[in-house]
């Protein structure tokens, strides 16, 4: 957990001057939230690295290792 945490704070930012302060891929303006939609739609590795030219395979795996430390919070739902 302790390097997921590391890539997750070297990766992804969150400014409120940059998306409204949504978190974002470092030195991008791309959310977090944008990269994780595209695997959910069935789109492999390669195909996002091919639409967002830009970016690395390590910044998809830190948007995911975002998602998963974020689950690890606990939520109340009513």
């Amino acid at each position: 957990m302790r390097m997921m945490r590391y890539k997750i704070k070297t990766k992804i930012v969150s400014d409120p001057n940059i998306c409204g302060g949504e978190p974002c891929i470092r030195d991008t303006r791309i959310p977090v939230y944008v990269i994780l939609s595209h695997p959910a739609a069935g789109e492999d590795y390669d195909t996002i690295l091919k639409n967002f030219p830009r970016l690395k395979y390590d910044d998809v795996m830190s948007c995911l290792e975002y998602a998963a430390y974020l689950s690890t919070e606990k939520a109340v739902y009513r």
